[in-house]
């Protein structure tokens, strides 16, 4: 059955949803984060014998944030060079950081021995390697040029370089306590944004004006970044998945694509939600009701199973749940993309639910989105997206994103 389309009158407003967080919240997640990185560390070193090496050489930007505390923005790290770089072995934590982050370094990464990172890797790494006592290196392989690759061999020919990939993405997927708060708190700042926004999306108003107004909103209402650019999407542009904002304006009967998350103590929020404006047609209200439906029964499914005794199912087999929703309407195709992603520090990470995923059970406590999709070239998208709090020990299965996912008709 299509959902009832909300009136005006019925909209939400930012006042239903939880406030920013206070500075008493980000202390005590710093102070979290500070309590459980020796126990991060130490996992990643229980994994050390098994994979016969000695030390592990990390590249990733959200690896470092969460071994060590170091920060790096989105995207600095294609300037930041090797800071930001680091080496565990069984006995020290050593973090490469140059001039420019120095101080930033020793006040983020108390615990870390802080050591100029060079411009030319290679040129200081059999010193590096050699203070750790390091005969073989796990390195994440899918971060570091093979032509780099090369020239450490070269710079260390004593030294075995091994390709490690997954450890740290495989921890990260399961979210400490604090870290669930932090996607939470980024979830309520983008509800509120968008319940904020909604007065504005009248007709003649434009991609580009809607999603730079979204996110001045995220940014002046708690978020110290946004999670990825938003995208703010009209009518038939809205059948392209990843498309970005641009000047086509909001018209009657359209409808209005937003794609878009906050960021809060370095944890992200993404969320989609496609709105009308103006009453739509029969056809628009159906293909929201079978991506509703097609969401709703994938959430069905893991809630079924926390509450009985079968087992978590996959991203695999959650994707297939969602597809055979759209499939058997028959009307419209399903959608191509996966079904959804965890999200953490980066707002693509494991667990991944798509046709591609493995098959083995969901990783819990963890949290991830839940966004089908129908895309009508020329005509209309809707995709519908929520992050999902899996703790299956808890018995927990609790959207996080509380903007309402009926259908929502603007006044036009």
């Amino acid at each position: 059955m299509t959902p009832a389309p909300s009136l005006s009158a019925d909209l939400p407003t930012p006042a239903d949803f939880a406030d920013p967080p206070t500075a008493a919240d980000h202390a005590r997640w710093l102070a979290a984060d500070d309590a459980a990185r020796p126990g991060r560390v130490e996992r990643l070193r229980a994994r050390f014998e098994a994979a016969g090496i000695d030390a592990y050489f990390g590249l990733r930007r959200e690896h470092v944030r969460y071994l060590t505390g170091f920060t790096l923005a989105d995207g600095e790290e294609k300037v930041a060079g090797t800071s930001g770089h680091f080496l565990i072995s069984h006995d020290e934590v050593v973090l490469l950081a140059d001039t420019r982050y120095t101080i930033q370094a020793t006040r983020e990464a108390p615990t870390a021995r802080i050591v100029d990172g060079p411009r030319d890797l290679a040129r200081d790494w059999a010193t590096l390697v050699a203070s750790v006592g390091a005969r073989r290196v796990g390195i994440e392989a899918a971060l570091l040029p093979h032509a780099v690759w090369l020239r450490l061999e070269a710079a260390a020919p004593d030294v075995e370089l091994v390709p490690i990939e997954g450890w740290l993405e495989t921890d990260r997927a399961l979210k400490e306590p604090a870290e669930l708060e932090r996607v939470a708190a980024a979830c309520a700042i983008a509800d509120r944004a968008l319940a904020t926004l909604l007065p504005r999306i009248v007709p003649g108003a434009t991609e580009h004006d809607l999603a730079l107004e979204l996110e001045w909103l995220m940014r002046t209402s708690g978020a110290e970044a946004v999670a990825f650019e938003p995208t703010c999407l009209v009518g038939a542009n809205a059948a392209l998945p990843h498309g970005a904002p641009f000047n086509a304006e909001v018209r009657s009967g359209s409808v209005v694509l937003f794609d878009f998350g906050a960021q809060v103590g370095g944890y992200r929020s993404d969320m989609t939600r496609t709105l009308f404006v103006g009453e739509p047609s029969a056809r628009d209200l159906g293909v929201y009701e079978t991506v509703a439906r097609a969401q709703a029964a994938a959430i069905a499914d893991i809630e079924a199973r926390v509450d009985g005794e079968l087992a978590l199912p996959s991203g695999r087999a959650l994707d297939a749940v969602a597809k055979r929703v759209i499939e058997a309407d028959g009307r419209w195709p399903a959608y191509g993309h996966g079904l959804g992603h965890g999200i953490g520090l980066a707002t693509h990470e494991l667990p991944s639910l798509s046709s591609a995923a493995l098959v083995d059970p969901l990783p819990s406590p963890t949290v991830f989105s839940v966004e089908p999709g129908i895309y009508l070239e020329g005509e209309i998208g809707v995709r519908i997206e929520d992050l999902i709090l899996l703790d299956a020990g808890a018995g927990r299965v609790e959207r996080l994103t509380l903007f309402p996912r009926d259908a929502i008709v603007l006044p036009a």
